[in-house]
């Protein structure tokens, strides 16, 4: 029997942009440039609960997730690293890492919700996604 073929939801295309898969999570770049913003996307079709995944899948993606705070923590010289996988908009599993700064757009509160996203523009978003690529990637 075939392995069910991994979709990523419409709404997690739309809003990121894919810099590197490591093992079997999607790394993405939030289309925000106010933040220092990945989402993390492990490639298992059905995914909604961390929890329900399997042992070694749950573990890989705490790793994933760990490595990609310390990435952005020290690249963005962050004040405070947030992590987040809600998925009460987008239903499938998705984790948030976002680097932080006192004074930034939603300072203290979440990032969800304040004000409008503002949109990369090609050559800073493809410097951003190198310099994070190679830096998650090592």
């Amino acid at each position: 029997m075939a392995e069910p073929v991994f979709t990523l939801d419409p709404r997690l295309a739309a809003d990121s942009f894919e810099i590197c898969t490591l093992e079997n999570v999607q790394v993405r770049l939030m289309d925000d440039a106010r933040y220092w913003w990945l989402v993390l996307v492990p490639e298992i079709d059905g995914a909604v609960e961390w929890h329900h995944l399997d042992e070694t899948a749950r573990h890989y993606l705490f790793d994933v997730a760990t490595h990609a705070a310390s990435v952005l923590e020290n690249l963005a010289q962050a004040d405070k690293m947030n992590i987040a996988a809600l998925g009460n908009m987008v239903r499938q599993l998705h984790v948030h890492v976002i680097a932080r700064h006192e004074g930034d757009a939603a300072w203290p509160g979440p990032v969800w919700g304040v004000g409008d996203a503002l949109a990369y523009d090609a050559p800073p978003r493809a410097a951003r996604a190198q310099s994070l690529k190679s830096l998650l990637m090592a």
